[in-house]
C-alpha cells in the first residue's frame, strides 16, 4: 500500500506544478521526508498527511488512506522495518522472549522458527532462516549502525533449539559485544515492567524522524508520530536504568553460555 501511497502523493504534487521543496515548504516539512513517502519508505503521521491534506488541496483523502493507522496492523508491516533496518543508523532493541533476528545465529533463527504456528513447512522455514541471517548482516560494517540489545533474562533462560544451539547463540552475542560492535544488558526479572507488552526497535537515521517499531502476537506496527515514539523511548530509557551493566551482562551470557555447555 505504501508505493500506491506515494504515487498519489506524487501525483498530486505534480498536478500542481510543485517540486518537492515547494510541497515541503507549503506543509512545513523536510524535503527528504518528502521523497521518503513518495518512494514508500516513510509514512507520514496523522499530523504529516493532514498537512499534505491541506497543502494539496486533496480534502481528506491522505490522511483517510495514511499507512500505519492502527486499522492497518499486520504482519506485512515488518517488512518496511527491514527496509528501515538498512538505513538506520542507530537500533535500540528490546527483546522479552528471543533474541532479537538481527543478532540471531542461523542454528537459533532455525529453532525460533519451529515454534511457529501454524508451523511452516521445511522449504519455508529455510526461506525465513536466510532472510534473517541476512539482516544480519547489517553488522559486517564495523561502525553503523550502532545497536544497543535490551534482553529479558527470561530470553537467556528459554533453551530454544537445546544446550548447544543456547551456547552458540549467547556466545555469538558476547563475542559482538566484546569487539564493542554491539552493547547488551541484561534486564533482571522484576524489573522493565513498561515495556514488557512485547518487542520494541527503536531507529534513528541520517536525515529523517526517528521510529519505533513494536510486535506482539501476528500484529506488528509502525509509530513514527513524535509524540508516540518520545513515549516508547522514554519506556525503553526506564527499562535500560534497571538493567545489569554491560560488564556485568557481558558475563552474564558467558556464564550462562558455559552452563548450558556441561548439558551438551
Amino acid at each position: 500500500m505504501a508505493a500506491t501511497y506515494g504515487e498519489w502523493l506524487k501525483e498530486a504534487r505534480e498536478a500542481k506544478g510543485w517540486t518537492q521543496e515547494r510541497l515541503a515548504k507549503e506543509a512545513l516539512m523536510s524535503r527528504s521526508m518528502i521523497a521518503a513517502i513518495e518512494t514508500g519508505r516513510r509514512y507520514p503521521s496523522e499530523t504529516d498527511a493532514l498537512a499534505l491534506d491541506r497543502a494539496l488541496g486533496t480534502g481528506t483523502v491522505l490522511t483517510t488512506f495514511r499507512p500505519g493507522r492502527a486499522a492497518d496492523k499486520g504482519p506485512h508491516w515488518f517488512e518496511s522495518c527491514r527496509v528501515f533496518e538498512h538505513e538506520a543508523v542507530m537500533i535500540r532493541e528490546f527483546a522479552p522472549c528471543f533474541v532479537p533476528g538481527i543478532l540471531q545465529t542461523e542454528r537459533h533463527a532455525d529453532a525460533v522458527l519451529r515454534l511457529a504456528y501454524p508451523p511452516m513447512d521445511e522449504e519455508q522455514r529455510h526461506k525465513n532462516v536466510v532472510t534473517r541471517i541476512k539482516r544480519g548482516a547489517i553488522l559486517e560494517d564495523p561502525v553503523s549502525p550502532v545497536v544497543w540489545a535490551l534482553l529479558d533474562e527470561g530470553v537467556l533462560k528459554r533453551p530454544y533449539g537445546g544446550p548447544a544451539v543456547m551456547a552458540e547463540q549467547l556466545h555469538h552475542l558476547a563475542d559482538l559485544t566484546e569487539r564493542q560492535r554491539i552493547r547488551v544488558h541484561i534486564l533482571p526479572f522484576g524489573a522493565g515492567a513498561p515495556l514488557l507488552g512485547g518487542m520494541v526497535s527503536l531507529m534513528w537515521f541520517k536525515d529523517q524522524p526517528p521510529i519505533a517499531y513494536t510486535e506482539a502476537l501476528r500484529t506488528g506496527v509502525i509509530h513514527d508520530s513524535p509524540a508516540e515514539v518520545e513515549l516508547i523511548q522514554g519506556a525503553y530509557d526506564v527499562a535500560l536504568s534497571d538493567a545489569r551493566s554491560l560488564e556485568e551482562s557481558l558475563a552474564i551470557l558467558r556464564s550462562t553460555a558455559e552452563e548450558y555447555e556441561k548439558h551438551v
